[in-house]
């Protein structure tokens, strides 16, 4: 469904802000492909933007392809913004830019609904999600074109049951300037991990959209131009467990009707390993990864973090699983937890090199508001107002201590030779696992050729040629080309040149040690 047509009509401009750069947005790995830009389409504006008024005007930019136009600020009456923490303050920025042409300015999506002190300078603060609150913007917006004498702050209290949600207006977005495409199927989580807000902004209980709105995304997703991959942005795939199994059968039928153009990737929790009906599943539907919270090979840290699940089934008995059901997990870990130890960053080498995960977001603890953390933290007077410091928390152990074991993790563990080898190692026992698809018209099109010659070209030449890791890289490329391993090769340097030079950045200082930091940074082509 979408918001009521009204009589009066407003042209609404909605912004993406750029990101600032970071571990998890792969922009190292842009200039190999054909002409990407920006890691995925964000869901929450583009699902207001199909939520709004059927005849009210919305034109969608993304700052990550290009910035917003003073003609873009002209055309529109009022402007939407969203995004997270680490877009802070090129969402402030849009606000100033916007206001410089007397625009009214509404802000929402996760990092204001949890921090709405953030942003004291937009004009409405919409909270929460989808719902009640979203209708008196619209009626705010309505009755008045100018901005407000003060901010207006609103908060969902009602909920949209999301299986009223409206398509994202994926035709608003240059889906082919994305690296992966996006798909949202729940909302919520049932756990508590102590540093995790989902369930404060969120709920406990997975709200959940139909298997059929899900086939009907991917047909507009694939109709729109999204290629390759599409990501499911839930905050746990199995959320819902039963609802997961039910979900799965529509989209190998979908994928069999479409002819496996796409390969699809989640995050669910480590247990994911104990319902292998759940595992087979999702293989048939061609999931290629897994993002899992492992956050610490160390049990007793897990039971202190609340995160007791992730011991359901051993660490790596259950990494095995996932791999043998043909999907690379991706994993995350937190250092600078109370149970760290000086030796901490040496068993996390050790359990990168046992596990042989290629990619792990090895973050910062962070202590976000509405966590279990945050409040835990404030209780024992341990949290830092320091916008300068990697982290907001008072560590056990030296905070220089912390930052350097960070840095020597990412430097160790994305050494190029170290990195390669996980991935040889994952080609050959788990993407050897994977569905073999059968031939299809849409595999073998003209334009899935030129994309993949394309990308070939990219990689030959700026890593093989241009690159200062060419030994390395022509080791493994060559093993690939031998086997005939072309998108395996692919699909594993694309990746892997991001950690490469990311990892390198990191390690240098250049780099915050969180998504989450406190440590505040421009955006890496700030919009202008």
């Amino acid at each position: 469904m979408r918001a009521e047509s009204l009589e009066t009509v407003r042209r609404v401009l909605c912004v993406f802000p750029r990101y600032t750069s970071a571990f998890g947005t792969l922009e190292h790995a842009y200039p190999l492909t054909d002409g990407v830009q920006a890691f995925m389409p964000p869901q929450g504006l583009l699902l207001i933007a199909a939520y709004l008024p059927e005849n009210w005007p919305v034109r969608f930019i993304d700052e990550n392809i290009r910035p917003a136009t003073a003609e873009d600020f002209e055309w529109a009456e009022a402007v939407l913004v969203s995004g997270m923490h680490i877009q802070r303050q090129q969402m402030n920025d849009i606000c100033c830019r916007a206001h410089a042409h007397d625009l009214p300015v509404a802000i929402g999506g996760p990092s204001v609904s949890a921090c709405p002190d953030y942003y004291p300078t937009f004009d409405y603060i919409h909270i929460g999600e989808l719902g009640d609150a979203t209708d008196e913007l619209i009626a705010h917006l309505t009755r008045n074109r100018s901005r407000p004498e003060r901010q207006v702050v609103l908060k969902t209290v009602e909920r949209l049951e999301m299986t009223r949600f409206p398509i994202p207006a994926y035709e608003l977005a240059e889906l082919k300037r994305y690296f992966l495409g996006s798909i949202q199927y729940s909302s919520g989580c049932p756990y508590q991990c102590e540093f995790c807000d989902i369930p404060g902004l969120y709920g406990r209980n997975p709200r959940l959209k139909t298997p059929q709105q899900i086939t009907a995304e991917l047909d507009k997703l694939l109709a729109c131009g999204i290629r390759g991959s599409v990501y499911f942005v839930d905050d746990n795939f199995i959320g819902n467990r039963k609802a997961a199994l039910e979900l799965l059968p529509y989209l190998v039928r979908w994928q069999k009707k479409t002819g496996y153009v796409l390969r699809f990737s989640c995050e669910a929790t480590l247990n994911i390993a104990k319902r292998p009906e759940i595992l087979a599943g999702m293989r048939e539907a061609f999931f290629s990864t897994i993002f899992c919270g492992i956050e610490t090979p160390d049990p007793v840290a897990l039971k202190a973090m609340h995160k007791d699940h992730n011991m359901m089934v051993p660490i790596m008995e259950a990494i095995r699983t996932i791999n043998n059901h043909g999907m690379e997990v991706v994993s995350g870990i937190i250092l600078g937890l109370d149970t760290d130890k000086p030796e901490t960053g040496q068993h996390l080498l050790e359990f990168i090199e046992a596990s042989q995960i290629p990619l792990l977001t090895i973050n910062l603890l962070q202590a976000l508001p509405k966590t279990p953390l945050w409040d835990r933290l404030k209780r024992e007077n341990r949290l830092i107002e320091d916008e300068g410091r990697e982290s907001n928390v008072d560590f056990h152990l030296p905070y220089d201590d912390v930052v350097k074991t960070w840095r020597a993790c990412m430097s160790s563990a994305y050494e190029p030779k170290k990195l390669l080898d996980r991935y040889e190692y994952q080609i050959r026992n788990t993407y050897s696992n994977q569905l073999k698809r059968p031939a299809s018209p849409q595999q073998a099109s003209w334009q899935n050729i030129r994309l993949g010659l394309t990308m070939l070209r990219n990689i030959f030449w700026k890593v093989g040629v241009l690159g200062d890791y060419k030994m390395q890289f022509w080791k493994f490329a060559l093993r690939r080309l031998a086997r005939g391993e072309i998108e395996f090769f692919i699909s594993s340097m694309l990746v892997a040149h991001h950690l490469i030079m990311f990892a390198r950045a990191a390690s240098g200082g250049r780099q915050n040690a969180s998504n989450y930091s406190t440590r505040l940074r421009e955006a890496s082509i700030p919009a202008e």
